[in-house]
């Protein structure tokens, strides 16, 4: 019998109790005491990412909760006729990784044509053949667009479009989501021409006077879509939804992510795909400021916080500005060759001071995305107005991409206790975008180092379907700053590994107040979990994202095995 020391047995006395498990006594009577596990992984190098005892070689689950960490011999005396073993010699165990920002349900290809396509032509043929079979008149919709990844040199533009479809109108969404490009259809269905202003907080691009096609923001958007005839996509379409795009994400290592754009359809989407067993991820749901699910939830008292382990409702979610991929967000500086253009600021600073105010009323946090310097000073004019009177536990507001700081922000972010969270996928996927924003200023976007080094809990932030969520590659891109023409962007802003899959893990489940639950392999703990066919630790660094997911488990149960 061997007793249970701090070095191989580890979690804290409220986790282990919530097991029946006393500190001090053996694993053999915690078997008596508890019963057997169900699951046990052995053989494993076990990075918990608890700092207690970072490393192990054996796991053992009950129910969906981690029961016991430690040494295999340790581990095995919980072991019972019914339980499952898992030989895991040779690979890496860590906990489910987090993606803290993302937008699950945005791509909706069930209603429209994938143009993620790297020529222009094929762009066009995509469409032409979802147009084919579109009714008469009818929208048709293009998603995943992303003018960088053509090899054509040039965007898509109006002209294009009505090339490909002559007879629909026609609305490509660019994978960023801040930006579209329609057709001359779509304009006069909109009644937008030439001379029609450009919206507040939204742009319609000219060159020579005359639209390109390529409009910006929502106020620019909303005639688009408030006019003709939509695809409609149906509940049944919606579940189905959550079901595909969860599988995808648990087959990448991801066990909880953040609907950072949630509507009243997407809520109910969740809820029908868990009522039937197509869920496998846990979701924090971020209503959008505004719309009907964020306005009923403040009429039913019901705000962050409320929900269970597998739907919760998060924070608030406002925007205050551009993209930073789209190259419309806030900065104090012009865009290079637009000597006139700033950026697109989408609320005033009295909006957000209002929102806010609005928000903390009605207990809720608060996630504003403002990517640019500006957009993050505004937000923080905002927080700190709040925070100055503020008696309680920290509230933990988000300032979501916060894309571009200086030492200022940085310094102001730390005192106000304030969680960004940046791409973490960018730098490596999308290096022809920060072409634009060259070498320089690019020392100081998605500066994870900066913000490790303040103290401060930066979160990660995939922001899918605009960027990649994949940990492995959101793990290679931080720790080496390189894209995919291995181009460094801000080198000064690299992590290391170690950094990288905290990160992932434990600053993930802080940013919506889940860190007792999840985030390390702790007993008492959920039991999600990621198995690795290598440690990141131990490849070149520029092999992180060819490191293959093996198996993800989300509360005891196996959402994806390879």
């Amino acid at each position: 019998m061997t007793d249970i020391s701090r070095r191989r047995f580890f979690g804290s006395a409220a986790a282990a109790a919530s097991l029946g498990i006393v500190p001090g006594t053996s694993l053999a009577a915690t078997r008596d005491a508890t019963g057997t596990a169900d699951l046990i992984i052995t053989g494993a190098n076990v990075i918990t990412m608890d700092p207690e005892v970072p490393t192990a070689t054996a796991v053992a689950v009950r129910g969906q909760h981690i029961l016991a960490v430690g040494d295999d011999d340790d581990v095995l005396n919980l072991k019972g006729p019914g339980t499952e073993v898992i030989d895991a010699r040779g690979h890496t165990v860590t906990p489910g990784f987090i993606d803290a920002h993302s937008h699950p349900l945005m791509a909706h290809e069930g209603i429209s044509a994938n143009v993620n396509l790297r020529r222009i032509s094929d762009v066009k043929a995509a469409l032409a053949a979802q147009a084919g079979k579109t009714p008469p008149g009818h929208w048709v919709l293009g998603s995943m667009y992303d003018d960088t990844k053509f090899k054509d040199g040039r965007p898509i533009n109006r002209s294009d479009l009505d090339d490909a479809v002559p007879n629909h109108p026609v609305f490509v969404r660019h994978r960023g989501g801040h930006t579209a490009v329609v057709n001359s259809r779509a304009f006069e269905l909109a009644g937008i021409s030439a001379e029609t202003p450009d919206p507040v907080g939204g742009r319609y691009f000219r060159d020579n006077g005359e639209l390109t096609g390529q409009i910006a923001e929502p106020s620019a958007m909303q005639p688009f879509q408030q006019a003709g005839v939509w695809p409609i996509l149906d509940r049944a379409a919606r579940q189905k939804s959550v079901e595909l795009t969860s599988r995808n994400m648990a087959a990448a290592g991801l066990t909880s992510t953040t609907d950072s754009w949630g509507a009243t359809e997407d809520f109910v989407a969740y809820q029908d795909a868990r009522a039937a067993g197509d869920m496998h991820y846990r979701v924090s749901f971020m209503p959008f400021g505004g719309t009907d699910v964020y306005e009923g939830l403040k009429l039913a008292r019901m705000a962050s916080g409320f929900g269970d382990d597998m739907l919760r409702i998060g924070a608030v979610k406002f925007a205050a500005d551009g993209s930073a991929s789209e190259r419309t967000m806030s900065r104090s500086t012009p865009y290079e060759g637009r000597p006139d253009d700033y950026g697109i600021l989408t609320m005033t600073q009295d909006e957000i001071y209002a929102a806010v105010d609005d928000a903390v009323a009605h207990d809720f946090r608060v996630g504003i995305h403002a990517n640019g310097d500006v957009a993050i000073d505004r937000v923080l004019n905002a927080y700190e107005r709040v925070l100055k009177d503020w008696s309680g536990e920290n509230p933990r507001f988000r300032i979501e991409h916060c894309s571009l700081v200086n030492e200022s922000l940085l310094k102001r972010i730390k005192k106000a206790g304030v969680i960004p969270a940046p791409f973490y996928t960018y730098a490596y996927y999308h290096g022809n975008k920060w072409l634009d924003y060259g070498e320089d200023m690019m020392e100081s976007m998605f500066a994870h180092r900066s913000f490790l080094d303040y103290g401060i809990p930066v979160a990660p932030a995939s922001d899918f379907t605009p960027g990649p969520y994949e940990p492995m590659m959101a793990i290679q891109s931080m720790v080496t700053r390189k894209d995919t023409q291995g181009r460094v962007w801000g080198p000064s802003q690299r992590i290391s590994v170690t950094e990288a899959l905290q990160v992932c893990t434990m600053n993930g489940a802080y940013a919506s107040f889940e860190e007792d639950i999840k985030g390390s392999l702790t007993p008492g703990k959920l039991a999600d979990i990621a198995i690795l066919e290598k440690d990141p630790h131990d490849v070149d660094p520029d092999g992180i994202t060819d490191i293959k997911v093996l198996r993800t488990i989300l509360g005891g149960r196996t959402t994806f095995s390879a």
